[in-house]
């Protein structure tokens, strides 16, 4: 409940913030529900936003619905993660408002399954997919096997789409030291590109970039949430 309480706290100073620096009537605000895609019943969903390209204004809330102010007209990535369902990533832009002032999309959410063959059909700049079935050794950089097919999958989107260049982006929990766990994010995102680029993808294609733990999912302390900050994740930054 506390914690709950907290997060909204978060998004009403969030929310203030904008006020103070834009007109009331000019404030775009992004809303919509969260649901299960085949029952289309109400899902409740963490739900964390954060400015592009650098994240330099990030928050959370939780609920199976959501609505947030675009701050200075500044495109936002939210992220859905729900227990039992695949992440859902999308990008907010104040362009495409309505007339209204307001920027819906709904989440409908879907089953487990490759993050990397969802996005393949939906591979525009500015997508963010979450390579969920990659998976590393605790504490180190190596690749485990059960990890390739997830990783041929990203090879194959990257050759069916020969103008597509991505950057892979590495992310550890808050735990330890904070240099270590960059340098480790850092590792992780080298030996992924390392494998896709033994599999005959161009290096120009690959950009990576470290980001230790300075850009947690959750900030809870327990085992699930620490899981759920180690990630890599795939930015599409072109696709000519």
């Amino acid at each position: 409940m506390m914690i709950r309480r907290a997060l909204s706290l978060l998004c009403l100073s969030f929310a203030s913030l904008i006020a103070v620096s834009q007109p009331a009537d000019t404030v775009i605000y992004a809303e919509g529900s969260i649901f299960n895609a085949k029952t289309k019943e109400s899902v409740e969903a963490q739900i964390s936003f954060q400015s592009l390209p650098y994240g330099s204004r990030i928050g959370m809330l939780n609920g199976s619905s959501y609505r947030l102010p675009l701050y200075d007209k500044e495109r936002y990535e939210i992220t859905i993660d729900a227990p039992g369902f695949a992440q859902y990533k999308l990008m907010l832009d104040p362009k495409d408002a309505d007339d209204k002032l307001r920027v819906i999309r709904d989440i409908p959410l879907e089953l487990p399954g490759s993050a990397v063959k969802v996005a393949a059909t939906t591979h525009h700049v500015g997508k963010v997919m979450r390579l969920d079935n990659l998976i590393f050794q605790l504490g180190k950089a190596k690749i485990a096997p059960e990890s390739y097919p997830e990783l041929d999958s990203l090879v194959k989107m990257l050759n069916d789409n020969p103008g597509m260049v991505i950057q892979l982006e590495g992310h550890t929990d808050v735990l330890g030291d904070p240099k270590e766990n960059m340098k480790l994010s850092q590792a992780r995102v080298d030996q992924v590109r390392n494998y896709l680029v033994n599999k005959g993808v161009a290096k120009a294609k690959v950009l990576t970039r470290a980001f230790g733990g300075t850009q947690p999912l959750s900030r809870a302390n327990t085992e699930a949430a620490h899981k759920l900050n180690r990630r890599v994740e795939v930015r599409i930054v072109q696709n000519d």
